[in-house]
């Protein structure tokens, strides 16, 4: 019977390693916001109408999505470490790709490139800082690769800003090649050379149901979005997902190597931790689609500015999450978890009292506390995640981690946006679709009905994290 994954020691060159996969760690889920500032000025030069410019985001993370669990397994299979070496190539040739601002086909195919690439490292990411560092020094390494994928998913817009106020849109893609180079040239130094492997096969037919199941379903959503969702197009979507969804579940019941190890769920601190991080990604995102709004159109602040305290969050979060590391390694994670859900509650609620009047300095201290609360979270809730699985199962549960991450990010961009109009169209007293200029406090509104969402939303993750902590043994985290 396999152990969950256990080392007593960190590798040589650890905290180098962790540097390196930091990066691409960032930079990968920086991608799926990052253009959100950007798309109007992308669709005036691209000629492209706002409804197609959206398949610049959707598209990335469909592919990035969909791709993941079989990255995963590969890296299992042929080694986690050689897989995401491949994937950190395949991303920057993607992100030069996307900023050579050619046409919007070109762009496209640009960015399906950089989710292939994103789902190779992200998929890998977990495996190989759980594979490094001993239980000692675990928590901080999970708090520092924490730390930068929620900062990279968080960052997005207030970066995008400061981008495009001195530079064209190309650039926000091209920010990633010298990071990324200099993420390559650390990785192949210090990176080792040799590649734990564990025999196995790819579940082919596992890999296909599961990327109709994701593409089908997303492409649902992101259409029903702009037709409707009793249109029969976002309909038929909806049905092959759920065939591919039945499909899935029985082929990987019956396989011998699954693409999604089934009985990996049956631990229960796995399946709680991973329920809390695709609700608290669901919930961050309430606030990356509708901050923006808030600050830029009812509070009529530039770009610069609203980029500046968007901003906020991200450089908290650099101290918060190590900070969640190393609470982690003293005491108990589990607990470390809930606190910081708890914290991200309160955030919550008080941005359900923003007003148009409300002191740019409230805002500010809210966000300081959500980063802080999220901080907290990240690393505690993944390195019980990856340290109560079976060590050959590390690939599959860190692409199952981020995995929960990526539904949470393009569910809470749906969820987001639907729950903000369906709120100002019960204030405007019609279907409301966009932002109405001579009514903002139509807009403030649906804004406490969506974080009202959304605090709800966070109650059932802390739950959860209540209920992982109930169920994570002693002996679990060696």
């Amino acid at each position: 019977m396999n152990t969950p994954a256990q080392n007593s020691t960190t590798q040589k060159n650890g905290w180098w390693i962790l540097v390196s996969i930091g990066t691409f760690a960032f930079m990968s889920n920086l991608d799926s916001s990052i253009v959100n500032i950007a798309m109007p000025i992308m669709a005036k030069q691209l000629s492209v109408p706002m409804n197609e410019i959206e398949w610049v985001v959707s598209s990335y993370l469909i592919v990035l999505t969909a791709l993941l669990l079989f990255f995963g397994k590969l890296g299992d299979i042929y080694g986690k470490v050689k897989v995401f070496r491949i994937g950190t190539g395949v991303f920057l040739l993607g992100s030069f790709l996307s900023g050579l601002q050619i046409n919007f086909p070109f762009l496209l195919v640009g960015r399906v490139v950089q989710g292939i690439g994103a789902a190779m490292t992200l998929s890998n990411t977990y495996g190989i800082t759980t594979s490094t560092f001993g239980i000692k020094e675990r928590g901080r390494a999970m708090g520092f690769v924490g730390t930068f994928v929620a900062l990279g998913a968080i960052a997005g817009p207030g970066l995008g800003g400061l981008i495009l106020s001195h530079f064209s849109w190309g650039y926000i893609f091209w920010v990633n090649l010298p990071f990324g180079i200099f993420a390559i040239i650390l990785g192949a130094i210090v990176m080792p050379k040799k590649f734990q492997t564990t025999p196995g096969t790819i579940d082919w037919l596992g890999f296909t149901n599961f990327a109709v199941l994701i593409v089908g379903l997303f492409l649902g959503v992101f259409i029903a979005q702009e037709i409707g969702y009793g249109a029969p197009v976002p309909l038929i979507l909806f049905l092959i997902a759920l065939i591919a969804l039945v499909g899935f579940y029985r082929t990987e019941k019956r396989v011998q190597n699954p693409l999604m190890p089934l009985s990996l769920f049956k631990i229960k601190p796995f399946t709680y931790g991973l329920g809390a991080a695709v609700l608290i990604f669901l919930s961050n995102f309430f606030t990356v689609v509708i901050i923006p709004f808030y600050l830029e159109d009812a509070r009529q602040l530039s770009a610069g500015q609203a980029g500046t305290l968007l901003i906020i969050f991200p450089v908290v979060m650099v101290f918060a999450g190590p900070l969640g590391g190393w609470f982690a390694d003293r005491f108990s994670p589990a607990t470390v978890a809930s606190l910081g859900l708890l914290i991200v509650a309160i955030a919550q609620s008080l941005y359900i009292f923003l007003t148009l009047t409300s002191p740019i300095w409230v805002y500010i201290v809210i966000t300081i506390i959500m980063a802080i609360g999220t901080g907290l979270f990240q690393s505690p809730n993944s390195d019980i995640v990856m340290s109560v699985v079976p060590k050959d199962s590390l690939g599959s549960a860190g692409s199952l981690n981020a995995l929960a991450r990526n539904i949470g990010m393009i569910s809470g961009t749906a969820l987001s946006t639907s729950s903000l109009f369906i709120g100002m169209s019960i204030k405007a007293g019609f279907h409301v679709t966009t932002y109405l200029p001579k009514q903002p406090e139509t807009f403030i509104f649906g804004m406490h009905v969506a974080f009202a969402i959304s605090l709800i939303i966070i109650i059932g993750a802390l739950i959860l994290s209540i209920l992982q902590g109930r169920n994570v043994k002693p002996g679990d985290l060696k």
